[in-house]
């Protein structure tokens, strides 16, 4: 038998080091990711909480508007839907009475053992009077007949047009459902930006979610800030003056996601019930708020117009003069007095 030998050892060359220090790094680092000793993620900077907070709000506003103009138009398909069911109901009353009317008309013939009108002609002791019975009775049954028929043809049109709006209040409850995924989604992103905010210290807070008197003298001190001078802004009137006033009331009421008041609001909800207040309806959303009255320019603001932010026309307020706005800005704040050179303008309408 041959004898066995080990194979001769080679020395360990520049490159073959190189290589298997690699190799031995990147294994000590997959085993530092396996047993859980890396360094955890950096924290992000107050900067970053602010940034990620203001984009996760705007995500969620502009969700809640579509949601809440979908539920309107839910509201309004059922309100449809219930108005034809009343309909049919009335009409199938009436088709009743007459039906009843026919079976008792039937039910006599049967009794009385009627025969052909043929047949009761001819054996007639007065034919005259027969004949003019006859034409009576059978004018009344055109009637009835006539009756029915259209009665029956409106059932149908009822049976279809209720048909039409169980497939749209489907449709919009499915659209509903969707964006209720949707805010949900979004407010899970706010409580994770909510658990960032609490790690920062109260200044550092302040200084993100902004408080309402700090944010409107530092817009009074900045000249970039177009604010009208004492006295040459008109004092609002009518429905305007109305609407200023019970925005002014609502100062301090929760933000509260498709909210219209009384005790809580969103950004749409609050401009919807001031002018209500004010025996004005508008628009339930934001993006049609903006085109319930003329558009003006930021230059012709006066108090009780209404000011629009974004691109999407995702918010609005309620312009109270010095360039300020009363609004609903987020869950994190309140109704509140804020300077309109805040967010990014969008236009500006004036409803009364």
């Amino acid at each position: 038998m041959a004898a066995h030998r080990k194979p001769p050892q080679r020395p360990l060359t520049g490159h073959t080091v190189r290589t298997a220090a690699t190799l031995a790094l990147a294994g000590a680092a997959a085993a530092t990711c396996f047993d859980g000793t890396g360094h955890a993620a950096p924290q992000p900077t107050p900067s970053q909480v602010k940034a990620r907070v203001a984009a996760l709000y705007r995500d969620a506003e502009a969700a809640t508007e579509k949601y809440d103009g979908a539920k309107e138009e839910a509201d309004a398909a059922q309100r449809r839907l219930s108005a034809l069911q009343d309909e049919t109901a009335r009409r199938q009353q009436r088709l009743n009475t007459v039906r009843n009317a026919l079976g008792s008309i039937a039910a006599a013939q049967y009794r009385d053992g009627a025969i052909a009108p043929a047949w009761q002609l001819a054996l007639s002791s007065d034919p005259d009077r027969y004949l003019d019975g006859a034409a009576l009775a059978e004018r009344a049954g055109d009637r009835q007949a006539a009756a029915v028929s259209q009665v029956r043809r409106q059932l149908r049109e009822i049976e279809r047009l209720r048909g039409a709006a169980r497939v749209e209040v489907k449709s919009l409850r499915s659209r509903q459902a969707e964006l209720r995924r949707h805010k949900k989604t979004v407010t899970g992103k706010l409580d994770e930006a909510r658990r960032l905010l609490a790690r920062l210290s109260p200044r550092q807070r302040d200084a993100i979610t902004g408080a309402p008197e700090e944010r409107v003298s530092r817009s009074a001190a900045d000249p970039r800030e177009p604010l009208e001078r004492a006295g040459s802004v008109p004092a609002p009137s009518g429905r305007a003056a109305m609407a200023v006033a019970y925005a002014y009331g609502k100062l301090g009421s929760p933000y509260v996601w498709g909210a219209t008041g009384p005790n809580a609001f969103d950004c749409s909800g609050l401009v919807q019930a001031a002018y209500r207040a004010a025996g004005l309806s508008l628009p339930r959303t934001s993006y049609a708020q903006i085109d319930a009255g003329r558009r003006i320019s930021r230059s012709e603001l006066r108090p009780g117009d209404l000011v629009f932010f974004y691109p999407g026309i995702s918010h609005v307020g309620i312009y109270v003069g010095g360039g300020r706005m009363i609004h609903a800005p987020n869950p994190s704040a309140p109704v509140r007095l804020d300077p309109i050179g805040q967010m990014p303008f969008a236009g500006a309408t004036r409803v009364a």
